[in-house]
């Protein structure tokens, strides 16, 4: 399923109908994809069971590989400054 892309005031400001909606969506700013709300209307229980399962596995591969949470974050939001930087925001 393709996650439609808003500007953050936008979705702010259409908030309701996003809440409404069967597909993702994904916020920018400055057209930077920032968030996604992932809408849970209705029975959801294979999804939410589906995105456990998910999760429990990232965590498994991340102690099987030994990485550290916090460091990863760092590098992660290092990476997000530089493309920042690059991109002029």
């Amino acid at each position: 399923m393709v996650a439609t892309k808003v500007g953050v005031r936008e979705f702010r400001a259409g908030l309701a109908n996003f809440i409404e909606s069967d597909s993702p969506t994904a916020v920018t700013k400055h057209g930077q994809t920032v968030g996604y709300f992932i809408p849970t209307r209705g029975d959801r229980t294979a999804e939410r069971a589906a995105l456990i399962a998910a999760g429990r596995k990232l965590d498994s591969l991340i102690a099987e590989e030994g990485i550290d949470i916090a460091t990863a974050i760092d590098d992660f939001a290092a990476l997000r400054r530089a493309d920042a930087t690059a991109n002029g925001n």
